[in-house]
């Protein structure tokens, strides 16, 4: 391992990242290492792990190297592997913008979840198109304290439960994962989502995030509460045949959510770097478990 290890810091809409460049995937970042990184007290601090990495040069993605140069390696704060985040996609692709590894226009990002298309704008917004949503069948719950709600089941790549409540104060601290039923809907544990409306195609969530808590934004998160807010609307564009765009606050910001009558689903939002330095190697060590 290189001495010398440079990160940056990144957000979007407030979902705040540690990003790792590494080209070659040289550097060994286990699970542990990557926990503490992210710690905010004893680390760099954040909700995420961004380690960019060339896709030939990663097993888990040399299959898409030829539709995409970079994978984004995503981690949770816990050091667990996920499968997407939509926040951490726009966030990855300003820093190829920041080191001259793309321009403004069109690119393409290998994820677990696949090869995502991204749009870098002008005006400085960072479009991703995040795929289809599933809506695997079966009802849903989620409980805090003595409250329960029906949860819509909706997959972006990575699984969500989202549910429509009066209050957001009702989804309590959000330290603790809320509890579900059936166990069996999420074998892999679940992104959970509170929702309530603020206007016509306008609503605000708060999210749980799988490995990582209470966050304050969710990319996949704001995509899966648009996809589930259609179907309650009875706006779903597979039946009406007209796109239906959704205005999705979080506690960090906002985000625009398109869905159009093809499935396909565009999350448009702000993604920042905001500092980068280098990662005592030795710590970094140290830690790796």
């Amino acid at each position: 391992m290189s001495t010398r290890i440079a990160f940056l810091k990144g957000h979007g809409t407030e979902n705040d990242f540690v990003i790792v460049p590494d080209p070659e995937n040289a550097i060994d970042l286990t699970p542990a290492a990557v926990a503490a990184l992210c710690d905010r007290r004893a680390g760099i601090g954040g909700d995420g792990l961004l380690h960019v990495v060339r896709s030939a040069a990663h097993p888990e993605a040399r299959e898409m190297a030829g539709e995409a140069e970079w994978f984004m390696d995503y981690r949770n704060g816990d050091g667990s592997v996920a499968e997407m985040c939509g926040n951490g996609v726009r966030v990855f692709a300003r820093y190829l913008q920041r080191a001259g590894h793309v321009t403004e226009g069109d690119l393409a990002v290998a994820t677990r979840g696949g090869v995502k298309t991204v749009h870098l704008a002008k005006d400085g917004d960072v479009t991703v198109g995040m795929g289809r949503a599933r809506l695997p069948e079966g009802e849903v719950t989620v409980s805090v304290g003595e409250r329960s709600w029906p949860a819509r089941n909706v997959n972006m790549g990575n699984p969500h439960a989202v549910a429509f409540v009066d209050d957001l104060a009702h989804a309590g601290t959000l330290y603790e994962a809320p509890p579900f039923t059936p166990v069996s809907a999420y074998p892999d544990g679940v992104n959970v989502e509170f929702v309530v409306d603020r206007g016509p195609r306008h609503v605000a969530m708060r999210v749980h995030e799988r490995g990582s808590g209470e966050t304050r934004s969710c990319g996949t998160g704001a995509c899966a509460v648009a996809v589930a807010t259609a179907r309650r609307d009875g706006t779903d564009p597979a039946v009406t045949g007209t796109p239906v765009t959704y205005t999705v606050d979080v506690p960090g910001g906002r985000l625009v959510i398109t869905e159009h009558p093809d499935g396909s689903v565009d999350m448009t939002g702000p993604a920042v770097i905001v500092a980068e330095g280098e990662i005592d190697a030795e710590w970094l060590a140290a830690t790796a478990g």
